[in-house]
């Protein structure tokens, strides 16, 4: 047999190619990963404040910061974490090893009585491979406008979500737009470790920004008092005047951006600001009451008032504040973000739109565990199934061994692709890829028939592959007009799915299956 002229064919040389490349993406911890992985950083809590930083939802799973050892002690997996963490008393610091850095924190009780450090944490993972809400755990939420909504309001609604759920604490966030067949806008929120009362609460209120002097309302957010926020370089930005200054514990640097009110609320604050007396700080002049702003009344910031506002109908007004960090170029980067955050809340501080909540699931991490022990069992019988029937139809290992490697290749490249692109692999997604297996293990039997069916001579066997790929790509053509209406239906809930399944089944037809056809070519000559 030439071995050596199969495997330098193009088609299994790029079948090898994309193997690799997906095995890289996933790159599989093959002898277990110690430690915790970090999920979440909670706002201004212990952990925060030693700059433990909330890990980007853009980061892979194996990339996100891992909790090593607490207090020299050896983390294997999250029970170790929780307890030593319990075991610690409240105000005594605590030294948190990472494989980014050390951190000293101090502990704080939580409000069940236990310590809260501000983390939330989970066994490190094994693999690239992100798990959806069905398989890890949280809440889903389906939202609609109770009222018609143009797409900036119903993107502007969205950010108010993200920003929303970020000033209450929570994190591993999903919020994105959707649309069913019919064309209706719909507003999708994931969100992992919360309470279904907790959700219901955040999500079911249209919510209010607001900005007071003392107990009196300034204004509100949204365009009946802001008329404009600006962004730009020219009116935003680090303070030119007060730049950056040493503090105790690093640099502290000061940002300003410009908001223009509309008359009514120019006049409301001139008459706020009349009687207030003028004080001297930090080297300047303010009046003796801040500016306050509140999100859902609860307060995210509060600010100077200059003294040159006093009893003034302006409607220019320059809104300052600061940000803080180790180095210069930290605290600079905290700062620019913490306006950033500002200006954003005062625009979207009020939903546009008021939303209803059309459906909500609930998912427990013991039965996403569950789920997943169950998929994976039931995958492994039904592998079983396939190569006994296959085994029984051929009675040829040279046969069946090749169409179980195209199969586990085809799953191996699809896991590679999700684990590339961020897909989180839910339910449906799993489902997806159990319908690609299932029509590439047709489109296999079709390959294998075509090419031992008859007694033609061996200058046909191309012809036979040539009739074998024809009719796959028929079937692959009509599966694939069958999924693209799915990527819409059911307010694109069935998204993971349909996405799964066109990829699955593309791959298969373009990578695997050609493949496979040359090697089983290869095989039935000799």
């Amino acid at each position: 047999m030439n071995w050596k002229k199969l495997f330098l064919n193009w088609r299994i040389v790029l079948l090898l190619t994309f193997l690799i490349f997906s095995l890289i993406a996933i790159q599989p911890q093959l002898f277990g990963n110690e430690g915790v992985t970090i999920k979440s950083v909670q706002k201004d809590s212990s952990a925060s404040l030693a700059g433990i930083v909330n890990p980007s939802a853009k980061l892979t799973p194996l990339s996100k910061e891992k909790i090593i050892a607490v207090d020299g002690v050896t983390i294997n997996n999250a029970n170790d974490y929780y307890t030593i963490i319990n075991g610690l008393s409240v105000n005594r610091t605590v030294r948190i090893e990472t494989d980014d850095g050390t951190y000293t924190l101090l502990t704080k009780g939580g409000e069940t009585g236990t310590i809260d450090l501000g983390l939330k944490i989970a066994d490190a993972p094994t693999s690239n491979l992100r798990k959806g809400l069905d398989l890890e755990g949280g809440i889903r939420v389906l939202l609609k406008p109770a009222e018609p909504a143009t797409q900036d309001e119903l993107q502007l609604t969205i950010d108010n979500l993200k920003e929303r759920l970020n000033v209450f604490g929570l994190s591993d966030v999903v919020v994105r737009s959707a649309k069913d067949l019919s064309g209706e806008d719909f507003i999708v929120v994931e969100i992992a470790s919360v309470t279904e009362e907790e959700v219901r609460d955040l999500l079911s209120k249209q919510g209010k920004f607001e900005a007071k002097i003392g107990n009196d309302t300034v204004f509100y957010g949204g365009k009946k008092d802001i008329t404009y926020v600006c962004r730009s370089a020219e009116c935003s930005g680090i303070d030119p005047q007060r730049g950056c200054t040493a503090i105790t514990d690093g640099q502290a640097c000061t940002f300003f951006f410009s908001i223009t009110l509309s008359p009514e609320a120019a006049e409301r604050q001139a008459a706020l600001t009349r009687d207030l007396e003028v004080i001297s700080e930090n080297g300047g002049s303010y009046l003796s009451k801040d500016l306050t702003l509140y999100l859902d009344d609860q307060e995210v910031d509060s600010l100077k008032i200059g003294a040159e506002l006093k009893g003034r109908a302006t409607t220019n007004i320059q809104i300052s504040g600061s940000g803080s960090g180790i180095t210069q170029q930290e605290a600079m980067d905290d700062t620019l973000n913490s306006m950033k955050r500002l200006q954003t809340i005062i625009v979207t501080g009020s939903l546009p739109v008021k939303l209803d909540i059309v459906k909500l699931d609930t998912v427990s991490p013991s039965l996403g565990k569950q789920f997943l022990d169950n998929i994976l069992l039931v995958g492994a019988l039904a592998l079983l199934a396939v190569i006994v029937v296959v085994f029984l139809r051929y009675r040829k290992l040279k046969i069946v061994i090749p169409m179980l490697l195209a199969m586990l290749s085809e799953v191996t490249i699809i896991l590679g692709f999700a684990a590339l692109v961020g897909w989180n692999l839910d339910l449906a997604a799993i489902a997806g890829i159990i319908v690609a297996i299932g029509t590439g293990v047709d489109d296999l039997i079709v390959i294998t028939d075509e090419t031992i069916n008859g007694n033609e001579a061996v200058s046909d066997w191309k012809k036979k592959i040539k009739n074998a790929m024809f009719i796959v790509m028929g079937a692959y053509l009509t599966t694939l007009a069958g999924m693209i209406p799915l990527l819409w239906a059911g307010a694109g809930l069935l998204k993971g799915f349909a996405l799964t399944t066109i990829a699955g089944i593309s791959i298969g037809v373009l990578i695997a299956r050609p493949a496979f056809a040359v090697v089983i070519e290869f095989l039935l000559k000799e």
